[in-house]
């Protein structure tokens, strides 16, 4: 199943809402500042709140990239004095015996391809992810514990210097370390993989069908992916046979039913010289009965343009379910009329194609999804996924370590540890959760959110009143309700503060044959790093700069 989607970063919109949630943030800081230190140093404290603003542009504005090369430099050779490139060996260890416990998949070589690929990207997470923790939480603590940086701090070195330092020094390492790993899983991939499914790997360039944009009319015609019921008359979706996520809807087998995909903006996509184009799609398939078990479901293509009221079908084709069902489109083609069509000229003229598919096997239904049918465009070279799938490992790598370096500027090893691998598990495990929860992430179609927030559920459970059952209109209600209110908000806001690390798993991509887009995964990827990193680095010189360096 590909759960992904193509939805391209908007910069422009982005940059917007970091300068927003930047700039909310730093205002809510000047405040809380201001008035602490107005209660406890009096009239006295906003200027000295207005100074250490002042003396931090200064620091930055005058930045040595001399003195941050040698602290780089210093954090690099105090982590090989920690032998961290061990971590090395046991990732080879591991690929020793990796072979033992994986399936041997020979009959069906996509799978084992699926699996050896995301074996070896979750073996990098794995391994790195720690090493970039656990350097980057115990560098900068190890040395004031051990007074190595008072030396350091002796010299004309700016704080935010000594930062950038071990940012860079800790990153050079890991990033060296993760090159190494990252090299030998590849080769362990091409040599574990017999011919079969080595001549498969590749890196599938797709045009999918757009979502649709979310000020769109609720139109059915407006619809980019759509459906036509067993009567003939539209519908927004297929049928539900029993799925409580319903991903997929599905069609009945010789009927009117179809599903219609609108490919658009293909004329800047498709060479003119091209001779022919290829459909691939990945249906489900559910059967009511057993049928011919010989046989698979058989489904048909249409392309059609409504404007010049034009259909050529296509020859029908057995559906291998979850499979690549690979459809070449020739040049020319043979409208309903049997007269000639030129599929580029006639069919594509104003860069939109529609394709009805149908399915034609009596009795039979055919599922089907929005990112289950695409249009090929030349592949790519297997290893070129396979580095932007490493690449958003190191993506995540360098969150890792701006976020470490960051929480030790202000607290222990332990500490900064706990800390941040607890930002690193909600990032991955409660982003979407918080997302539902504040409205910014649309539920899964057909369910809807019930219970209420966290005291409302805590009330219902102690009253045994049922989620689906409202509550009535009460003082009470009102309060718990204002209550919960408040505190989604304050999730809204953390949501902000925590980064979602789920964008930097591109394994999916890599796994199923993808190329990792740029403008979709890498872009977004990229964005979030600089977005995060800028504000942590200006709290870790602070942090830094106001911290009693003689306390252990």
């Amino acid at each position: 199943m590909l759960t992904f989607d193509q939805l391209p970063f908007d910069v422009v919109a982005g940059l917007l809402h970091w300068l927003g949630v930047c700039g909310a943030l730093l205002v809510v800081i000047l405040i809380t500042t201001t008035a602490i230190s107005l209660a406890t140093m009096g009239l006295t404290g906003p200027l000295f709140v207005l100074q250490q603003l002042v003396a931090g542009a200064t620091d930055f504005a005058k930045t040595s990239p001399r003195r941050v090369g040698a602290l780089t430099v210093l954090a690099i050779r105090e982590a090989f004095r920690k032998k961290t490139l061990y971590v090395f060996y046991v990732f080879l260890a591991l690929f020793l015996f990796a072979g033992w416990f994986l399936p041997n998949s020979n009959e069906d070589p996509e799978l084992r391809i699926r699996e050896h690929v995301s074996f070896v990207l979750r073996t990098l997470s794995w391994v790195m992810l720690p090493v970039s923790l656990l350097l980057s939480c115990w560098s900068l603590p190890d040395d004031i514990k051990a007074r190595s940086l008072h030396t350091v701090v002796t010299k004309p070195v700016r704080r935010n210097e000594i930062v950038f330092g071990r940012i860079l020094g800790i990153g050079a390492v890991a990033s060296l370390i993760l090159f190494l790993v990252g090299g030998i899983g590849y080769i362990w991939i091409i040599r574990q993989l017999p011919p079969a499914a080595r001549e498969m790997l590749t890196a599938r360039v797709p045009i999918w069908v757009a979502p649709d944009p979310p000020d769109a009319k609720d139109e059915w015609s407006q619809r980019r992916f759509r459906f036509i019921g067993r009567d003939g008359k539209p519908e927004a979706t297929g049928i539900n046979t029993g799925d409580e996520y319903m991903f997929r809807s599905y069609i009945e087998g010789n009927s009117q039913a179809r599903a219609i995909y609108r490919f658009e903006r293909l004329t800047s996509r498709i060479p003119a010289d091209t001779q022919e184009i290829e459909l691939e799609s990945a249906f489900q398939v559910f059967r009511i009965h057993k049928g011919n078990i010989e046989r698979g479901i058989m489904c048909q293509f249409t392309l059609v343009n409504e404007a010049k009221k034009l259909r050529a079908s296509l020859k029908p084709f057995e559906v291998r379910e979850f499979r690549g069902n690979r459809i070449k489109i020739p040049r020319q083609l043979k409208d309903e009329d049997d007269k000639d069509v030129d599929l580029l000229r006639d069919l594509i003229a104003d860069g939109t194609l529609e394709v009805h598919a149908q399915c034609i096997t009596p009795g039979q239904y055919l599922g089907m999804a929005r990112p289950d049918l695409f249009l090929r465009t030349p592949d790519r070279p297997f290893f070129v996924s396979y580095t932007k799938g490493v690449a958003g490992i190191w993506m995540m790598m360098v969150m890792l370590t701006v976020m470490g370096v960051m929480a030790s500027c202000f607290a222990k090893g332990p500490v900064a540890t706990l800390f941040t691998a607890a930002m690193w598990g909600f990032g991955r495990m409660a982003h979407n959760f918080m997302g539902e929860l504040t409205g910014k992430i649309e539920l899964a179609p057909g369910t809807t959110w019930q219970g209420g927030g966290p005291f409302e559920s805590i009330w219902r459970i102690i009253a045994h009143i049922t989620p689906s059952v409202p509550l009535e209109d009460s003082f009470g209600t009102r309060v718990v309700q204002f209550i919960d209110g408040g505190i989604i908000k304050l999730i809204a806001a953390v949501q902000y503060i925590i980064p979602d690390f789920r964008i930097f798993n591109l394994a999916e991509y890599v796994a199923n044959g993808f190329d990792v887009p740029f403008d979709v995964a890498l872009l977004r990827g990229l964005a979030t790093t600089l977005g995060y990193a800028v504000p942590w680095i200006v709290v870790g010189y602070f942090s830094l700069k106001l911290r009693e360096l003689e306390a252990k």
